[in-house]
């Protein structure tokens, strides 16, 4: 891939981690409205998740969705510096297939293993 075709790249994963926080903050408000004027004991319902759980779940996909906007935005920096696609451990370059994969990695598949 060229610096050009690994711009797009990161664009594309940053869009779409940008659509998961804008479609996962509405989920989030929709559950706290939901439950804001219950006085249900969804604790103790045999019937499905709580909503604790499910607040829970869509703050936790969120902080992801936030770290991956971060680790893009890193991706980018190394880009724009040149140093994009080089293993930050052992400087080795990081291959292509990985980086279409996980366009923000910072190391090689062995170094990551």
């Amino acid at each position: 891939m060229t610096a050009p075709e690994h711009r797009v790249r990161i664009a594309e994963e940053r869009a779409d981690a940008e659509r998961r926080i804008t479609s996962l903050t509405g989920r989030f408000t929709a559950i706290v409205e939901g439950s804001e004027f219950t006085t249900d004991d969804d604790e103790h319902d045999p019937e499905g998740s709580t909503i604790a759980f499910e607040r829970a779940q869509v703050s936790a996909l969120l902080a992801d969705a936030r770290r991956e906007i971060e680790d893009l935005a890193a991706a980018q920096q190394r880009l724009d510096s040149g140093t994009y696609g080089l293993c930050i451990r052992c400087g080795r370059p990081i291959a292509d297939v990985r980086l279409d994969a996980l366009p923000a990695a910072r190391t090689c598949i062995d170094c990551a293993g």
